[in-house]
Formats: structure tokens, C-alpha cells, sequence
């Protein structure tokens, strides 16, 4: 049989064989030896699980309180693996192919495309950071513009000049009249 794989960090120490991972490798091995369009399928839908469980520890270093991303593989007529609401991947037209594509308002774009789940995980990396940023930036409430000081509407100055003018002119007159009444 084969050595048991070891982990890049303790290049010693066995890394424990996980038996839902062996699994998904002998589906994949036995799509590949076979034609058969159910099989095609199931090693779709595995390739899709074992990205996905590549993308766990990115996942987890996302704070609990940003709830953007709901990861999680579809198995309808097209296998796909959600990363979010307009974000999945799907394996290309070969089914070795990871397309990692995004759904915008002018179709669909594809962020990354390649065989290696290291490539893509590299892309969707990028993309949660991305989207994470653009929750921040509309996140952030900006300072309302305070409204300008109105001034009080200034009044006419006109009416109070032409009412000091007749009171001034009828205080003279009233004085010209007291003048010469009494010169009389």
C-alpha cells in the first residue's frame, strides 16, 4: 500500500487520513476510468467537496458577524459550489476544470479558471477579501452635511426711511407751526 501523506509543517509526523476524503478520491479515480454520465456527476460533485473543504480555513478566519458568504455545494443538473449569492464555482466543460464565475448585471464573469484547487482557492481568497471590503465601505455611515445657517429674511429698508421721512417732515412742520404761532 501507500505511505501515509504527511503534513508540510511536520514533515515527520503522519497527517491523519480522513476516510470522507478517501472516499471522494476513489469517486474521482472511478470517473475517470469510467464514461458513464452518473459517474461524471459524482466526480463532479466530489472535486466541488474537496475544494470546498480546501476553502474551510479561509472560512474560518471570517468574523462571525459577517454574514455575506453561505458556502455550499448544489447538486442540481449543474453541480455548483456557492460562495454566495452571485459567486460559484462549476467544473468546465473537461469536469477537471474549476470555474470560479460571478453573476453580475451584464452576465456572468469568470474571476478565475484553472485545474489546481490552489488557484482558485487563491481567487476566492481575493474575492472575500474584496467583498468584505465593500461591506466596510457601505457599512460606514458618512457625516450628514450640516444645513447652512439660514440668515432671517431681511426686510425692506425702504418703508422705515419713508416713515422716518413723513415723521421727521410733520415734527418740522408741527415746529414751524408752534414757531409761529407764537411770533404772533
Amino acid at each position: 500500500m501507500s505511505e501515509p501523506e504527511t503534513s508540510g509543517t511536520h514533515p515527520g509526523q503522519p497527517r491523519p487520513v480522513r476516510l470522507r476524503d478517501v472516499l471522494l478520491r476513489a469517486r474521482i479515480e472511478a470517473a475517470d476510468r469510467t464514461g458513464v454520465v452518473v459517474d461524471l456527476r459524482d466526480a463532479e460533485v466530489a472535486r466541488l467537496e474537496i475544494l470546498n473543504d480546501a476553502l474551510d480555513p479561509l472560512f474560518a478566519q471570517v468574523p462571525e458577524q459577517i454574514d455575506l458568504f453561505d458556502r455550499g455545494v448544489s447538486q442540481g443538473d449543474t453541480p455548483r459550489l456557492w460562495i454566495d449569492v452571485v459567486a460559484h464555482i462549476v467544473m468546465g466543460r473537461d469536469k477537471r476544470m474549476y470555474r470560479f464565475v460571478q453573476d453580475s448585471r451584464f452576465g456572468r464573469i469568470v474571476l478565475a479558471e484553472s485545474h489546481d484547487t490552489a488557484v482558485i482557492v487563491e481567487a476566492v481568497t481575493d474575492y472575500v477579501a474584496r467583498r468584505m471590503i465593500e461591506r466596510e465601505h457601505a457599512m460606514v455611515v458618512q457625516p450628514e452635511p450640516k444645513p447652512a445657517i439660514a440668515e432671517p429674511p431681511r426686510r425692506s429698508r425702504l418703508w422705515p426711511f419713508v416713515f422716518g421721512f413723513i415723521l421727521g417732515a410733520a415734527a418740522l412742520f408741527g415746529v414751524a407751526v408752534l414757531a409761529a404761532l407764537r411770533s404772533w
